[in-house]
């Protein structure tokens, strides 16, 4: 079963522009292909959205790789990466804390799929009737 992205309550507004922001730099970290992971070097990564913890020092990050790519190889990939990958995000960022990272599969898009496939099998029976 896929898992579905948590939140155990809304966003404040600081998360969510906090959110924002490391979703900018990590998406340029990742584009830079500096890291040195055979899992992540030279699969062009899609970061769609960073949930910051209401500490922020946390931060749960949820990619999608563009291709046919190995998904499970590469988040354990950019798990093993996440140091240095915060380091990298430490130095573009002006908090006080730089967030730990956890890598997750995005799986809103696969989600979306499955929804529009359902209604499209259902307008087809309605149409079959």
């Amino acid at each position: 079963m896929a898992q579905k992205k948590k939140s155990p309550r809304t966003a404040n507004k600081r998360q969510l522009r906090v959110g924002e922001q490391l979703r900018h730099i990590l998406s340029s970290i990742l584009a830079e292909d500096n890291i040195h992971d055979p899992d992540v070097t030279g699969t062009s990564i899609t970061v769609t959205e960073v949930q910051p913890s209401t500490d922020m020092r946390n931060a749960t990050v949820y990619v999608i790789p563009l291709g046919n790519d190995d998904v499970s190889t590469l988040i354990v990939g950019l798990n093993r990466s996440a140091g240095f990958i915060q380091s990298e995000l430490g130095k573009q960022l002006t908090m006080k804390f730089t967030p730990r990272l956890t890598f997750k599969k995005d799986t809103s898009f696969e989600y979306g799929d499955h929804i529009d496939a359902l209604i499209r099998k259902n307008q087809t029976t309605e149409d079959a009737d």
